[in-house]
């Protein structure tokens, strides 16, 4: 594992990185920085605009409420991200945060939000969803930060999916099985997308559709029914440990 140093307050900022770059802060930045976390001028933190790694960065005032970060020296490169996607039914705000975060934190490097016939929620606030993927990254030292994509239709969103990525379809009517000697089975060299489906399961339709799709493993994640977003963090960290890079 990576030494990180835990107790480092770190900012995603928008690039490019480098040596001697200064970037300006946004209002909320600044707020953050100078009221929340008590910074000033000559304070350290560590930036990241996920494509050029992770730098240490210096305070600078910039008139009587500006506020500047002064980049210095690389402390960590950028790693590969995972290949690793996650389809899922928009839940209420609550959980869809949770499940957001929670899917940063497993490594997920793209969200996809998509409408079925059990959906909660009609729509999701992107910008809320941005905002809960970058917290995440900050909190815990992620240099990638997921791609949120717009609320499509399951249908689209099968169908925008490249021939050769796994899809595995986490479906509560699958049978009883070993879920980590299942996907043992599968190649990941077009990369993997889970699919997690709302709280009142997918229709016989939605079933036949995913089902159709080559390349589509139908996974059970257990005995027990879990909700949507517990779901979600038990098949990410069944895929990451028997195919991703916790393997």
């Amino acid at each position: 594992m990576a030494a990180y140093d835990f107790k480092a307050i770190r900012l995603f900022v928008a690039g490019p990185l480098a040596a001697d770059a200064v970037l300006s802060c946004d209002r909320d930045q600044a707020n953050y920085l100078l009221n929340v976390m008590r910074l000033d001028e000559g304070g350290r933190i560590a930036v990241f605009d996920g494509v050029h790694g992770e730098w240490a960065a210096r305070l600078q005032r910039n008139g009587k409420k500006g506020l500047d970060l002064v980049v210095e020296a690389r402390l960590r490169p950028q790693p590969e991200a995972c290949d690793l996607w996650l389809l899922f039914a928009p839940l209420k705000h609550a959980r869809l945060d949770y499940m957001v975060q929670k899917a940063v934190e497993m490594g997920v490097s793209r969200l996809v939000p998509v409408i079925t016939r059990h959906t909660q929620a009609a729509r999701v606030n992107l910008d809320r969803m941005k905002a809960n993927a970058v917290e995440a990254a900050e909190q815990c030292g992620i240099l990638t930060v997921a791609a949120c994509d717009e609320t499509q239709p399951l249908a689209t969103a099968l169908a925008a999916l490249p021939a050769d990525r796994l899809l595995v379809f986490c479906d509560e009517g699958a049978a009883v099985a070993n879920p980590i000697a299942a996907l043992q089975t599968a190649g990941t060299a077009g990369g993997i997308a889970v699919l997690i489906g709302p709280e009142g399961g997918f229709s016989d339709e939605e079933r036949s559709l995913i089902t159709r799709r080559p390349r589509t493993l139908a996974l059970s994640l257990g005995p027990r029914i879990l909700r949507a977003d517990t779901a979600a963090v038990a098949a990410l960290a069944v895929v990451q440990a028997s195919l991703g890079d916790w393997h």
